[in-house]
């Protein structure tokens, strides 16, 4: 997103703050409100007074893109002071006013920005004013006194000489001073941003007194696409990043930076042909965006796209791009080398394809690796060069072919590999292993911990996509609020020794509870696991809420465990949004059924059901030839085994003992934010929005696959009373989805992060989830009463 508005070093950090006395209390983000506060946009039901759907109810109405809104034009930081809180003897206060923040100016924009933001969160969070006081010299920073003091180690003699690497840093306070001391700018700004979070969990400008933390970074890069869209990066974003702990982006995913779309254009492959789809790039907006990071401490990563073919000729074409992208992009920092655009001749994950293929095609595939390495590191050595072989067999027994590919990668390279895809589990004896980017297991899979241990012996530096916050296994819910199973995640990171991380895909990042606790645990000397979870509930919450809230959160993290669906599935994205269909629906769009054009080819929407792509749509096959809600089961849980074997049952009981563990959290979810202290009460209630959700998401992801079961056993029942029985079972699934799906409509119109997902942007909306209601009604008012009664369904005509 170009900014071409120029603002001032302030503007920049706090565009669009209407002040301090008009700051509401809200959650992390202020703006107004975007519809009418009683507008319900459909949903029909009336909760009683006081239950917590009424406290939903009671919220304002959000259109859909409203919080994309919020997050581009309104100011990170708002009010978070508890002005009952009152410091304790061992802690050192930051006064209202009368204290100034010393720095000494560079030439850098990074420090500048940073040191304005404390400003601005101190003023807004904290009602504390503090002057900005740029000194020659902080040599004698020991006798400054009643302020902040920020700096480098070379600024600051004496201070940080524990600090060993980029983004470490040291923070230091007594009763007349906080001191704030970087290994590097980069260490000096996530100091900073640290002294924000620290003061922001405890809700009130108090620190301990002689605080001394020496805090190592654990990760030489942090990167993560956008949740807002492809190349959507307003500055407000960006300063959400850098104050989670992240300092890079990977940008222009499926483009080249430059613009050159010669493979896109010219090859004839499967993948061309959708790469042909993606976007251009403009060389303009990728250089703004790179202008308008650096500003923010934030390195940009860029794929590079071709289609290696082996020749001369294919050779010279790589080289020749590669020079002129870094030529054009000296600061992009790294480049990307993902199989979904960067391949070899064909493209193909090596499903089926026997061990001498894939060898040769590692083997080549390493080539065009090497080629993109030297001419690189020619032109400057410090440029990254990720080779990520995503697209490859990651089921648990390949992963000698995974291994193999590490042999193949020129020295000079660090293997970006994905973490968790193709990690075995087993349910009920059947063993399954994880389809996509999912949370239900820690990792890393098999393949992966293969491959990081080939790394180790070439003493090559290893990167990993794993996600952090958010997954594709509910991709269309804005995090996952499963606090313990993600930190065993982050500790199993740090034990494998990955020191870089793309720490999302397409779900993108956007601020949230669960992205600000992944932040402290990136540096080392953060507080336990127990202590950052009780300092969240109680800032989110309010400090009575805060068992009640831990607890919770603990069901939820049983919950995700239990979860058979792993993926971007309609079970996991869009069951909300999908009808239980009984009878084969009208058309809603156009179709190719007679026209010369073939329908796969130029149709991504399902006719019958057009509101999301047709991978997100489950929908029967009305010939009662196929199970699909079997298919669905053994797909979704990749598990293989004899056909006569039903995996369906197996996958519906572990659906609902995760959903069934989630309503026991949700139980003391919806108690703490009812009881909220009134300051808190409106992100609470958004919280607990989000977990109902997920439920909700898990509970018709299990409603639309046993109505199908249900309506193949009616189709093929030929006694009156098994008929009867059935229905008596689909109608009372139909009753229940019904009443869910009002619900789901509420939480939309609450919450527009919800069913959002920048691939095909909204998967659901308040839209579809209606055209939903009006199907369910018609299933359970018309059709399910016309097969009681014997006449012919439109199907059966």
């Amino acid at each position: 997103m170009t900014q071409k508005n120029k603002y001032s070093r302030r503007d920049f950090v706090v565009k669009s703050t209407k002040g301090l006395a008009g700051i509401a209390v809200s959650a992390r983000i202020s703006g107004p409100d975007t519809a009418g506060a009683n507008e319900r946009k459909g949903y029909a039901a009336v909760a009683p007074p006081g239950s917590f759907n009424a406290a939903v109810e009671n919220m304002p109405g959000e259109k859909p893109y409203a919080y994309h809104k919020k997050l581009s034009e309104y100011t990170i930081h708002s009010w978070q002071r508890n002005n009952r809180f009152q410091p304790a003897k061992n802690e050192m206060v930051v006064p209202d006013k009368g204290w100034k923040l010393m720095y000494k100016p560079t030439r850098s924009a990074v420090l500048d920005v940073a040191i304005e933001d404390a400003k601005v969160f101190f003023e807004i969070s904290m009602g504390v004013l503090i002057d900005i006081e740029s000194q020659h010299s902080l040599a004698n920073w020991k006798r400054m006194k009643s302020c902040i003091v920020v700096g480098t180690r070379e600024q600051l003699p004496g201070c940080g000489k524990e600090l060993k690497r980029s983004k470490d840093y040291e923070i230091l306070t007594n009763d007349q001073q906080i001191i704030i001391c970087g290994f590097d700018e980069a260490g000096t700004m996530f100091g900073i941003y640290n002294l924000e979070a620290r003061i922001s969990l405890k809700g009130a400008p108090f620190l301990p007194k002689n605080l001394k933390t020496v805090r190592h970074s654990l990760y030489d890069t942090r990167m993560a696409l956008s949740w807002m869209g492809w190349m959507e990066w307003p500055d407000q974003l960006l300063s959400h990043l850098v104050h989670d702990g992240f300092d890079g982006i990977f940008a222009s995913v499926y483009a080249n930076p430059n613009g050159d779309r010669t493979t896109a254009s010219t090859s004839t492959d499967f993948y061309a042909r959708l790469l042909y789809q993606v976007r251009g790039q403009d060389p303009a907006v990728m250089k703004d965006l790179i202008k308008r990071s650096a500003r923010f401490g934030i390195k940009v990563y860029t794929p590079i796209i071709w289609q290696y073919l082996g020749t001369p000729e294919s050779e010279a074409g790589l080289r020749k791009l590669v020079q002129e992208i870094v030529h054009q992009f000296p600061e992009i920092r790294g480049y990307i080398l993902l199989t979904e655009g960067f391949w070899y001749k064909k493209w193909g994950g090596g499903h089926g394809a026997g061990k001498a293929y894939l060898q040769e095609w590692a083997e080549h595939w390493g080539k065009a690796v090497a080629i993109v390495e030297e001419e690189c590191h020619r032109i400057d050595p410090s440029i990254e060069v990720l080779p990520w072989e995503y697209n490859i067999d990651f089921r648990p027994q390949n992963s000698d072919i995974k291994q193999y590919f590490i042999r193949q990668l020129p020295d000079r390279t660090m293997p970006l590999l994905t973490w968790e895809n193709g990690k075995s589990f087993t349910i009920d004896n059947m063993q399954g292993y994880l389809r996509d980017y999912s949370l239900s297991q820690i990792g890393p899979a098999e393949v992966t911990s293969a491959q990081i241990e080939e790394a180790n012996k070439r003493q090559m530096k290893v990167y990993s996509k794993v996600d952090t916050f958010t997954s594709w296994q509910y991709g269309t819910i804005p995090y996952l609020p499963c606090p313990y199973q993600w930190f065993e995640r982050y500790e199993a990171l740090e034990k494998y020794g990955v020191k870089g991380t793309l720490e999302s895909w397409s779900s993108g990042y956007k601020p949230n509870f669960i992205s600000r606790l992944r932040a402290w645990t990136c540096w080392s000397d953060a507080p336990s696991k127990d202590e950052l979870l009780a300092a969240a509930a109680s800032a989110i919450f309010g400090e009575q809420q805060k068992n009640l809230v831990i607890t919770a959160w603990d069901h939820f993290s049983r919950a995700i465990r239990l979860v058979p669906d792993t993926g971007p599935n309609m079970g996991t994205n869009s069951a909300i949004g999908n009808p239980l269909f009984f009878e084969e629906p009208p058309l809603r769009t156009l179709t190719y059924h007679h026209s010369w054009e073939d329908p796969s080819k130029v149709q991504h929407v399902n006719p019958y059901w057009p509101f999301t792509v047709s991978r997100m749509v489950f929908y029967p096959d009305f010939s009662n030839n196929t199970n699909k809600a079997e298919q669905y089961a053994r797909s979704a849980t990749g598990i293989e085994i004899r056909n006569d074997t039903a995996v369906l049952p197996v996958f519906l009981k572990y659906l609902q003992q995760a959903a069934d563990e989630m309503e026991e959290g949700l139980k003391l979810y919806r108690k703490a934010a009812l009881e909220s202290p009134e300051a808190n009460r409106t992100e609470a209630v958004k919280e607990v929005i989000v977990a109902e959700q997920m439920q909700r998401m898990m509970l018709s992801d299990h409603a639309v696959l046993q109505f199908e079961d249900l309506r193949l056993q009616w189709a093929r029942e030929q006694n009156a009373m098994g008929k009867k029985a059935i229905l008596d079972k689909m109608e009372a699934i139909a009753r229940e989805e019904l009443a869910r799906t009002e619900l789901s409509l509420l939480a939309a119109t609450r919450d527009s992060r919800l069913g959002f997902q920048f691939e095909q942007d909204y998967v659901y909306t308040p839209y579809s989830l209606k055209e939903k209601i009006n199907v369910l009604k018609e299933t359970l008012n018309k059709q399910i009463p016309a097969a009681r009664s014997g006449g012919a369904t439109e199907w059966e005509k």
